[in-house]
């Protein structure tokens, strides 16, 4: 999310949100204030939390969360056309009028499948939002040491692929970093965080570093359209379950869930072993 905040800051910044289209009432999550409060004010920053972008409208904060299935469309060619409730899968539409009075702009937030997660918050400050106000610390602040990541795992007997993922524990990290986050540190996903020696607690806390730190650096001066095909691009295990493994060759492997999946190279990460699932493999250092 910092690579598509980055994008929105370089491109909303200033900009008034003349028009605002919510056509979905089950992915508006606020009542107070009216989403409607939002048209006539200039977006004066673009901050992200976690997996929440929020753009603040001189004080009232238009906040969004992706989820899996959504994404955020921009043209610099809006649409003036009425959506209609429920008729496709945009959720919410914003129009912008740039600060020269005569560039106009817009951004769909849209969402695909069946399963709708995508989230609206309409606040007037963003720890009005419960996702936000439980976040654990960010990753990438200046604030996140080896020694808060080793304080973290030292009391938690969860496997380190979920605990990675927990937005509570440490915010931003998803499902496709985790996974590249533990193939460069060479643990397997089903080890217990507080079995992690202090070694290996190094090596992982610089994996998350380089990670997301070349992540983000891969994402500079993108448009919103490339982002997905950029992250796509990096990855070295997510996404790609019978392919080799660029580091040792190993065909990577995958582990399902009832609604997520897994991926992880046997040769770099579990010493050869083939994890069927999560309730018959060990848990592997």
């Amino acid at each position: 999310m910092a690579g598509l905040t980055a994008f929105l800051g370089r491109n909303l910044l200033g900009a008034e949100l003349t028009k605002i289209q919510i056509t979905s009432f089950a992915v508006l999550k606020t009542a107070d204030p009216p989403y409607s409060a939002l048209e006539g004010r200039k977006i004066v920053g673009v901050e992200r939390f976690g997996k929440f972008v929020s753009l603040d409208a001189e004080g009232i904060h238009f906040i969004f969360h992706l989820a899996k299935a959504g994404w955020l469309r921009y043209t610099e060619q809006p649409s003036q056309t009425q959506l209609r409730m429920g008729g496709s899968n945009i959720a919410a539409r914003l129009g912008f009028t740039k600060s020269d009075g005569s560039t106009h702009v817009g951004v769909d937030l849209t969402e695909a499948g069946t399963r709708k997660s995508l989230a609206v918050y309409v606040v007037h400050n963003p720890l009005d939002v419960p996702g936000i106000a439980t976040l654990g610390p960010d990753p990438l602040s200046p604030a996140f040491t080896e020694e808060t990541l080793a304080g973290i795992l030292s009391t938690s007997a969860h496997q380190i692929k979920g605990l990675l993922r927990s937005q509570s524990v440490i915010a931003g990290i998803g499902n496709a970093y985790s996974d590249e986050i533990l193939h460069a540190a060479r643990i397997s996903p089903f080890a217990i965080a507080k079995s992690l020696d202090k070694n290996t607690t190094r090596v992982l806390y610089e994996s998350i570093e380089s990670v997301l730190g070349a992540a983000v650096a891969a994402a500079v001066g993108k448009a919103s359209n490339e982002l997905k095909d950029t992250k796509r691009n990096t990855m070295r295990v997510h996404g790609r379950a019978g392919q080799p493994c660029p580091v040792c060759g190993t065909t990577i492997r995958e582990v399902s869930f009832a609604d997520t999946a897994l991926q992880y190279c046997p040769g770099c990460q579990t010493n050869g072993k083939i994890l069927a699932d999560r309730r018959t493999s060990r848990f592997l250092k």
